[in-house]
């Protein structure tokens, strides 16, 4: 065996019931008690992109079309595990079950107020 780096293990991938324009809150790292939109959803790596949070500052070198250059800031992926879907009824980051409605379709219900998150 040669010597060198050792490959990274590849995140096993978790089922993410978080979609696009969700509002989550941030309850642990650095960013915690921020909410904020899920821009992207990262299900390969069990990450979510969430609006102005986990900001990072880019250095990025002037392009020959257009010749900006300079310091962008951007969003960087947070683990799935780090945030919490908000209840738009309650108002309050918390935990959620699917259940089949009516018509046969699955829902995300609100574990504390039992109100359909989607409707």
């Amino acid at each position: 065996m040669a010597w060198g780096k050792v490959p990274k293990k590849k995140p096993e991938p978790v089922r993410i019931r978080l979609k696009k324009n969700d509002v989550v809150e941030v309850i642990a790292g650095k960013e915690k008690g921020k909410t904020g939109k899920i821009l992207k959803v990262l299900r390969d790596k069990n990450q979510v992109v969430v609006e102005k949070v986990n900001l990072i500052k880019r250095h990025t070198r002037p392009s020959p079309t257009t010749g900006q250059g300079g310091i962008v800031e951007k969003e960087a992926p947070l683990q799935v595990s780090k945030v919490m879907l908000v209840c738009p009824k309650c108002a309050t980051a918390s935990r959620f079950r699917l259940t089949v409605t009516a018509e046969g379709k699955k829902a995300r219900v609100c574990g504390k107020c039992k109100e359909l998150i989607d409707g």
